[in-house]
């Protein structure tokens, strides 16, 4: 009785040891991000650096909020715009829409791992 408690206890340690200290998604990592203006009054071309770490989606000095699933589908609000698309890879696009001074804008966005 007590060799198969001894060998519960080792079968579970090796277990915890061998799942990851923190979870990751195919897609963290630094991404280069450019949008395009297609309609409206916003900037015609903005550039920005974006760090994805388990999913979720930072930036240096903007108020970003969003995620990026196992499988690349991005939901993402930065600034009070809103943008939506697909990574594949190392590389991703999709469309966006906000508002410059109450004016309705929208584009489409393109993505780069760095």
């Amino acid at each position: 009785m007590r060799f198969a408690r001894i060998a519960a206890f080792c079968a579970a340690s090796v277990i915890t040891l061998a799942a990851p200290a923190f979870a990751q998604t195919p897609y963290d990592g630094n991404w280069q991000v450019t949008i395009v203006t297609k309609s409206g009054s916003c900037e015609p071309t903005a550039s920005s650096l974006l760090t994805v770490a388990d999913g979720k989606i930072t930036a240096p000095g903007a108020n970003v909020s969003g995620t990026i699933g196992r499988e690349g589908l991005v939901k993402v609000s930065i600034n009070g715009a809103y943008a939506n698309g697909q990574l594949s890879g190392n590389a991703g696009s999709g469309k966006w829409n906000g508002a410059s001074a109450g004016i309705p804008c929208s584009g489409r966005w393109e993505a780069s791992r760095q």
